[in-house]
């Protein structure tokens, strides 16, 4: 099996992607107020938590060890990203489609269903928003 050059090179590129956005976000505490981060629009449209609010708090949590933190900035992201690459790459290797029309329902209704719980009053896991 050979790889294209192009193929080679996109993975490259998206590797260091991927590597300097987590450095950044493992270098910059997106906890402290001034922190430059991207606002979420669904937050800023709506007043309510989207379910990637928290995310970068959650993943520089992760980078420094604080699991306890993760947790409070969102469980959602931190149980189901590992969840959906573990389950997307066994089928991949399989040779299945990563993604199909069912899979694709059950991801937009959990995580509707996490922004609805989320929401709710008193919920104790909503993130901490900096102003």
């Amino acid at each position: 099996m050979t790889v294209s050059r192009a193929t080679r090179y996109g993975v490259l590129a998206t590797g260091a992607l991927l590597a300097g956005g987590l450095s950044y976000v493992g270098l910059v505490d997106p906890h402290r107020p001034g922190a430059v981060f991207p606002r979420c629009p669904f937050l800023l449209l709506t007043g309510w938590d989207c379910p990637f609010c928290g995310g970068l708090r959650m993943t520089h949590d992760v980078l420094h060890g604080d699991l306890a933190g993760a947790v409070a900035d969102n469980a959602f992201l931190l149980l189901g990203l590992p969840l959906l690459a573990a389950w997307g790459l066994s089928r991949w290797y399989r040779g299945r489609p990563v993604l199909t029309g069912a899979m694709a329902t059950v991801l937009v209704i959990a995580a509707l269903g996490w922004t609805v719980l989320r929401n709710l009053p008193g919920f104790p896991l909503a993130p901490f928003l900096i102003g």
